[in-house]
């Protein structure tokens, strides 16, 4: 299949930066638990966003899905109900490991198996990648991409290292490496589950080609599938917690104790909520939406396009931690070593794109 591998590249930055931003609109969100706010949003991302644009760009998108194979369908939300516990458990890493440790350590499994696995699975491991030049071009950016991941967390590692004795008691107070390593590997194979469910979803997107759906917008239903598999585990936990800490009032404008207490006071600005949430979760969507559109354009090693989303991700994510001054007391050198990492991740999808391109 031909494409345009520079403009995927483009899409995937585009859908990097939508991750990357997806939770500013959350820091607005006033006097709601987390479970309130991120269910609010999720039924956005998992649910409301996928559906609303896969049914405006796919021909007969009902009739596409009617007629996948029932396995095909059955894999896709499976992937996405496991993709669902590696983001639950993406933040119980950084509590036991920290985030410069836990970040390097489930982004970069995530990375490698989420670009891997479904050409191993696909037996093209060793004749497309292996075998061929563009093919070992493309492992080559991978490597560069887990490259940029470890310089990137080192030198959040260096950031921290400036925390003041109070600050460090309190980030290292669960630190426990072999429970934190064992929680970061479970997570960072369970969040690449995403991009198998989207690799399942192949049939799907033949379906929706033969119906007469433009190229771009092919795998728009498949992501409809996954993030509702994503939608059954956060909305499981979530409920969970709603039940447990009996916020679910707060949709209706009541404020519980331990918001209000850690709050100013004032009224509940519940629109704003609503609307703040909305646009976090809508974010959070395009993601993918880009994601499909990038992945359309990297012909036959359309699975590299984890390795660029997922450089992508934390490219943009830096970027917006110095527009926050999150590394305005940093050092010169560690500041200098961050957007090394940063460079690395930039070089490391100019290769992919690069790659895909002489395999056209």
């Amino acid at each position: 299949m031909m494409g345009n591998p520079i403009l995927g590249v483009f899409f995937h930055w585009l859908g990097g930066l939508s991750s990357a931003t997806f939770y500013v609109p959350y820091r607005g969100v006033k006097r709601w638990n987390w479970e309130i706010f991120w269910l609010t949003g999720g039924i956005f991302s998992w649910l409301v966003a996928p559906w609303l644009f896969a049914s405006i760009q796919t021909h007969d998108l009902i009739g596409v899905l009617s007629a996948a194979p029932a396995s095909t369908k059955f894999y896709c939300v499976l992937f996405g109900v496991l993709w669902g516990f590696g983001g639950l458990t993406y933040g119980l890493t950084m509590r036991y490991l920290g985030l410069s440790l836990g970040m390097a350590v489930v982004l970069g499994l995530c990375t490698v198996f989420g670009t891997l696995i479904p050409p191993i699975v696909a037996g093209e491991f060793g004749s497309t990648l292996l075998g061929t030049v563009p093919g070992r071009i493309n492992l080559l950016g991978l490597a560069i991409t887990v490259v940029g991941i470890v310089v990137v967390a080192l030198a959040g590692a260096r950031k921290d290292a400036t925390l003041s004795a109070e600050q460090k008691a309190a980030a290292v107070a669960e630190f426990h490496f072999s429970k934190g390593i064992v929680v970061a590997i479970f997570s960072g194979i369970m969040s690449s589950c995403y991009a198998f469910g989207l690799a399942a979803g192949e049939p799907i997107r033949e379906l929706g080609a033969a119906a007469g759906t433009g190229v771009l917008w092919v795998g728009l239903p498949v992501i409809c599938l996954v993030t509702l598999g994503g939608l059954i585990t956060n909305g499981l936990w979530c409920s969970f917690l709603i039940v447990r800490n009996r916020s679910a009032g707060q949709w209706l404008g009541r404020a519980s104790t331990q918001t209000v207490a850690s709050d100013a006071g004032g009224r509940l600005p519940l629109l704003r909520n609503y609307l703040l949430s909305a646009l976090g979760g809508t974010l959070w969507y395009f993601q993918f939406f880009f994601y499909t559109m990038g992945e359309s354009q990297m012909g036959r090693f359309g699975f590299s396009s984890w390795t660029i989303h997922m450089a992508s991700i934390i490219i943009f994510g830096t970027l917006w931690g110095f527009a926050f001054r999150e590394w305005r007391d940093a050092a010169p050198a560690t500041r200098r070593m961050v957007w090394a990492g940063v460079g690395l991740l930039v070089l490391a999808t100019l290769v992919i794109g690069y790659g895909n391109l002489l395999a056209q």
